[in-house]
């Protein structure tokens, strides 16, 4: 059986999304859309706003 794509709305930005939730780095249970995920831990790695969105813009790019 497949599964079928549940839409969550991410609590950190609003956006929709049926992917895998991450598990935010704040709280360590608040479920977060992939993009904030990625956008955390980056953060966390001290990469500017600019840069993680040059970041995201290519994952999505290549998830094409």
């Amino acid at each position: 059986m497949k599964d079928i794509p549940i839409e969550q709305a991410c609590p950190k930005c609003g956006q929709i999304f049926t992917e895998r939730p991450a598990v935010s780095r704040v709280d360590g249970i608040t479920l977060i859309c992939p993009d904030c995920g990625t956008r955390e831990a980056l953060a966390s790695l001290g990469v500017d706003p600019e840069e993680q969105k040059e970041i995201l813009d290519i994952i999505h790019e290549k998830a094409r």
